[in-house]
This record gives C-alpha cells, structure tokens and sequence, in this order.
C-alpha cells in the first residue's frame, strides 16, 4: 500500500482539500506555493497516469479540473498550473499549483515554509470552495 493510499483512507493525516467515491484531493506537504494540491485515484496504485484505465483517467481529469476550479476562487493567484511527474511517489498523482509566474512551477526552486495553521486555513478554504461547485 502506497504512501497516497494511506492518506487517502485517513491511516496518515492530510490536509484534505476535496474527495469523492473515487479521488482524493490534499495539499503537499513540501509545497511549490501555498495551495500546492495533489490529486489521486483512491483504488488504484499504478505510478504512471498512462496506464490507468480510460474511465480513472477521465474520471481523475475531471476531479482535478473541478479542484482547480475551487483552489482558483480560494487562492489568489493567476492561474492553477498543472503537473504530473510521478516520480516520488509509485501512485498516480497530479500536482495543481497556484501560480502569478511560470517560475512558479520549477520543482528545482527552494520550498516556502507553510505553518500547519496556514495549511488549515488553506484546505478549508479550497473545500468550502470545492463543495459550492
């Protein structure tokens, strides 16, 4: 069982920003900005996105967009920038990082520091967000 899949049955505690049946939503805990969320599938542990079958994969799109949707209303930002590289952890995940530059989106960059309070205040707002959608 993967790291994400434990977060995602609440055996590890995240920040949870949304969730359905079949995805889950938290934020990074080594963010690239504040509001840096990942998005899973909840059942399937495959690393790499193109091998998910074509309903998870729409279906994980579809959460996604509609997580940007609510991190975009709950952020300021320009846009929500998109990333799937799958190389830390072996379970699919798509990155959603709020962005004012394209530099914001360098995985390279030194992280900010989020305070566990900040994090809190984050995830709520992105789910009160999400559950008006």
């Amino acid at each position: 069982m993967t790291i994400f899949t434990k977060i995602a049955k609440g055996e590890i505690p995240s920040y949870k920003v949304a969730e359905n049946d079949r995805f889950y939503a938290f934020l990074d805990i080594n963010p690239l900005a504040e509001g840096h969320t990942l998005v899973i599938p909840k059942d399937v542990e495959d690393d790499y996105i193109f091998n998910l079958d074509p309903e998870t994969y729409e279906g994980l799109w579809a959460f996604a967009r509609k997580v940007a949707v609510a991190m975009k209303a709950a952020i300021p930002c320009k846009r929500i920038g998109v990333a799937v590289l799958g190389m830390e952890v072996p379970h699919t995940h798509i990155h959603l990082v709020p962005l004012q530059s394209e530099a914001d989106m360098d995985f390279r960059k030194v992280r900010p520091e989020v305070s566990d309070s900040r994090k809190a205040e984050l995830a709520a707002a992105i789910l009160s967000e999400y559950e008006k959608l």
